[in-house]
């Protein structure tokens, strides 16, 4: 028996600062995709917390309870189909999925990816991880995604990211609580005006949400944007989002290794995922999918 339950995340407000420190360049990108045995099938596991709804950033606000999931998951470029969503709900040890709700830099078309398929996937027993791909640090190489935060303008902007994320998750049958994780694509470090730029971009996403009644979160690469965001939550900035996603593939399958500047105190309470293998060709009931390996214990939709 699968059984979810609801918990809040206290969010703090207080003056934005960043300190950031020069540390080695990301590591190179990651390698093509390659056939990997399944994982075996295990029940997933869940976990219920609950704790007191903290302000939000609109005076006199207060954000709404946000679910937790604690276990495997997976994301891959497109939604989909929902025979395949069944049949690896039934045969795969996966319990959550994350999938491309916006953005005006997503790497795959949504064709599959409706309200209807939203509500059918969740029917079946599945819990989300909602991205949004937008614009990308001012100093990324990354060629398939051109377009670039201003640091001038990056708390406007990240604001406007999350506008445009939460209309497409209200569109996508997703209320209030639910968050959504902002993709940050790997960049080098070191460049304190970009890694300024990036956590500003952070801060205005998270402000937004929390507006509108989402949560927010944030997925990078452990050595770039994770980095970054942990050096600004030392130094004070706020606010942060409620959660991170962080990406080093060690396939080690849990929230604590791997974990890099995070380690040990920040994002401890139910607010981490671990995409700890990327790239895998896995099939489930003849269905097969190229996907990355994630662990959660952190917020879902």
């Amino acid at each position: 028996m699968r059984s979810l339950g609801t918990a809040a995340l206290a969010v703090a407000t207080s003056v934005l600062l960043l300190a950031t420190a020069g540390v080695p360049a990301a590591s190179a990108a990651p390698p093509p995709a390659a056939s990997a045995a399944p994982l075996p099938a295990a029940p997933r596991l869940t976990r219920t917390v609950l704790a007191d709804p903290a302000a939000g950033p609109a005076a006199g606000g207060r954000l709404p309870a946000g679910e937790l999931y604690q276990g495997p998951g997976f994301d891959a470029c497109t939604a989909p189909p929902l025979p395949t969503m069944q049949t690896w709900w039934d045969d795969s040890p996966y319990g959550a999925v994350g999938i491309y709700v916006s953005g005006s830099q997503r790497g795959c078309t949504q064709s599959r990816l409706t309200a209807d398929w939203v509500a059918q996937s969740r029917e079946m027993g599945w819990r989300f991880v909602p991205t949004h791909v937008g614009l990308q640090a001012p100093c990324s190489t990354n060629g398939s995604k051109p377009r670039h935060i201003d640091p001038a303008r990056a708390v406007a902007q990240g604001q406007q990211e999350a506008a445009e994320a939460v209309v497409a998750m209200r569109a996508l049958g997703f209320g209030d609580g639910s968050p959504v994780y902002l993709d940050i694509e790997a960049y080098p470090r070191g460049d304190s005006r970009c890694s300024q730029a990036v956590t500003d971009f952070a801060v205005g996403w998270t402000q937004a949400l929390h507006a509108a009644g989402h949560l927010a979160g944030f997925y990078s690469s452990a050595e770039s944007g994770i980095a970054d965001l942990a050096a600004a939550a030392r130094a004070g900035s706020s606010p942060l989002p409620d959660a991170v996603w962080y990406a080093r593939w060690d396939d080690h399958a849990n929230t604590t290794d791997g974990a890099g500047a995070l380690n040990p105190e920040l994002w401890t309470d139910h607010g981490r995922i671990h995409q700890h293998r990327g790239n895998v060709q896995e099939s489930y009931g003849g269905n097969a999918l190229t996907v990355d390996r994630d662990e959660l214990d952190s917020l879902v939709g």
